[in-house]
């Protein structure tokens, strides 16, 4: 089966790639756009996610996996949106920051910059390997 890859934000005064490095795993929650939800709703187990913290850094730091497909969102009685679970695989090596990835020809239309309000976007995997090369990180295998 084909994997999907995605980037998801966090402000990381909020969630930072390290709290949830100390917490091992967590739910992907709060989400309240709907193209985002959408994104959310088409993970699958295993799929893999670049974690970025937006605002604060805008930069790359990580990649989490999908350990869990969507499901209703327990921080709100809203029954349209939902979260997954995820996990963090490993961080990046050398952070990959918004003012980069602007500027990569090889990134031309890539969603983070075309869609740059949105908090779950969809990468190609060309693009996911970009990042991961402009990180100099790879994802272990397994």
């Amino acid at each position: 089966m084909a994997r999907n890859y995605w980037l998801m934000k966090s402000e990381p005064f909020k969630y930072s790639w390290d709290q949830f490095v100390k917490d091992g795993s967590t739910y992907w929650d709060g989400v309240r756009n709907y193209e985002a939800r959408n994104n959310l709703a088409s993970m699958k187990v295993d799929d893999l996610a670049l974690y970025y913290h937006s605002n604060q850094g805008k930069e790359v730091v990580g990649v989490a996996r999908i350990t869990g497909e969507a499901y209703p969102d327990p921080t709100t009685k809203d029954d349209r949106w939902v979260v997954v679970d995820v996990q963090p695989v490993v961080p990046f090596n050398r952070p990959v920051t918004l003012a980069e990835i602007k500027a990569d020809p090889a990134l031309p239309t890539i969603a983070l910059v075309r869609r740059g309000r949105l908090s779950v976007i969809s990468l190609t995997a060309t693009e996911f390997r970009h990042i991961m090369k402009l990180g100099k990180t790879s994802v272990p295998r397994g």
